[in-house]
């Protein structure tokens, strides 16, 4: 166990570099790790591979250009004679500790061990399965781009700097999890972003102690935030890169983990969660309708069910010419009961909607919705007026463009549910206070959660509000501190 945790120097006898190799990638046990022993130009070679992470072709050629050499064409020094003459190949590096050379094996690409050479010959070669760059399913917009990020961490930062063509880009690699070695990229343009929030988020991603990250950004975001119940996100996701490249520009930082779609974006606050592409796909005074409307959907999706409750359980609080507002009949349970039973039943729904086949999800939630919701008002387990409001409510939740975010909003609307049943009109204000002092106090990465609302700023808040031209959207919000705000 000490050879591994500490650098091993590559032995010069090739025979005893692959008796380790072959050890700690277990070759003999495992049947898609790769050696062959190899002779060419009169020194033995060896080569390590994981099967199904090579080109095979490249490798075919390579090997064949390297049969042709003559002994004497690697003098005087077979390092350099390989590396910048023999091996005509773009991603060629060498290695000097064996325990590295044998991780870097692991995670895709190939190492040549040629006797008498102090150095592992890294050859990245390596491919992995993907699938086509198509539009995230949560991210569809009417008009725009159709491609959206994978789970090989390569294509995602060449989409990003497809849309970025700029010499400050940075695309720095960092490696987490003692067993797994996830690749992990931190993106940012380097003379806009925070230089202190860069260096504190890398700080943070170094500390990260595990075996691995099974659920890739949803693990980083754990460590990351550390509010563990806490149901708000303060990072953003998206799968869009034109999204990914708005807020790059914007001085955000991007985390970019292979094996998964999702790109963190850094730091978000409660308004970052509630734009979508779409907005900026439109004129700006149809974007402004737009964000305006899916505020409104948002607002109704936490408060319209415990205010219906209230105003059902105490007509009093109504005006006269709102009297209709209370149910006509009651159901066969309370009411309250009947709210909680219709939440978790939706949850049921989306729960098996998700592991239904996509031909079937369709005709599932038609039976669902029509079928069950009907019988039920009919045999009077659901009113009219329940089934209407967390209708509305649901709406709402489903035009939240977080989907994280909507599931936060979700328990919110639960809890103020009850605490306006225990409590009354009091509950209702003071669960709304509450709610509203708990987001204030939350930050993302040294920044309020609701600003530019809380602490107040009129013009990033107008912006928020209004969805704000594209000429004056390159105004870069202050709160990210760029280091060119008027650029």
């Amino acid at each position: 166990m000490e050879k591994e945790n500490n650098k091993l120097p590559i032995y010069r006898k090739i025979d005893d570099n692959v008796a380790y190799v072959k050890e700690r990638l277990g070759v003999d046990k495992s049947f898609d790790v790769i050696h062959l022993d190899l002779e060419y130009a009169g020194k033995k070679m060896a080569l390590f591979m994981i099967d199904g992470f090579v080109k095979d072709d490249i490798l075919h050629l390579l090997m064949k250009l390297l049969s042709r050499l003559e002994p004497e064409q690697l003098e005087p020094d077979p390092l350099e004679k390989l590396l910048k003459t023999h091996i005509p190949y773009i991603e060629l590096d060498k290695e000097q500790d064996l325990n590295k050379a044998c991780d870097t094996v692991l995670a895709g690409p190939t190492a040549l061990f040629v006797d008498g050479l102090e150095y592992a010959i890294i050859i990245d070669a390596r491919t992995y399965p993907v699938r086509g760059p198509e539009e995230p399913d949560l991210e569809r917009v009417v008009r725009g781009s159709r491609d959206g990020y994978v789970e090989t961490i390569v294509f995602n930062t060449a989409l990003t700097r497809r849309r970025i063509r700029d010499r400050s880009l940075r695309m720095e690699y960092l490696s987490i999890g003692r067993r797994s070695k996830t690749d992990v990229c931190v993106c940012y343009l380097e003379d806009i972003a925070d230089k202190q929030n860069v260096k504190i988020l890398k700080k943070h991603l170094k500390k990260i102690d595990t075996d691995g990250l099974p659920m890739a950004e949803k693990t980083i975001e754990e460590y990351l935030c550390g509010r563990h119940w806490n149901p708000y996100p303060t990072i953003r996701y998206t799968e869009r890169p034109d999204t990914a490249a708005a807020h790059i520009y914007e001085g955000h930082i991007l985390i970019i983990i292979d094996g998964s779609p999702s790109v963190m974006i850094t730091p978000a606050t409660f308004w970052h969660h509630l734009q979508h592409a779409e907005e900026y796909r439109q004129k700006p005074l149809v974007g402004a309708y737009l964000r305006m409307v899916r505020f409104l959907a948002v607002i109704a999706s936490i408060f319209i069910l415990p205010l219906y409750y209230l105003l059902s359980m105490d007509p009093s609080l109504l005006p006269q010419e709102l009297g209709f507002i209370g149910p006509s009949e009651d159901g066969t349970i309370p009411i309250l009961l009947q709210f909680l039973v219709a939440e978790a039943g939706i949850d049921m729904l989306r729960m098996a909607a998700i592991h239904t086949p996509t031909a079937l999800a369709t005709a599932l939630g038609l039976v669902a919705a029509i079928l069950i919701g009907q019988v039920a008002v009919e045999v009077g387990l659901f009113s009219y007026e329940v089934v209407l409001y967390l209708a509305v409510a649901a709406i709402g939740t489903f035009a939240t463009p977080s989907y994280e975010l909507s599931l936060a909003n979700r328990l919110v609307r639960i809890i103020l549910l009850l605490a306006t049943a225990v409590f009354g009109v009091k509950g209702y204000v003071a669960g709304i206070t509450i709610w509203i002092f708990y987001l204030m106090r939350m930050d993302s990465f040294r920044i309020g959660y609701l600003w530019p609302f809380i602490p107040f700023s009129a013009r990033p808040f107008r912006d928020v509000i209004l969805r704000a031209p594209i000429p004056l959207k390159n105004r870069r919000p202050t709160f990210l501190n760029p280091q060119d705000p008027d650029r």
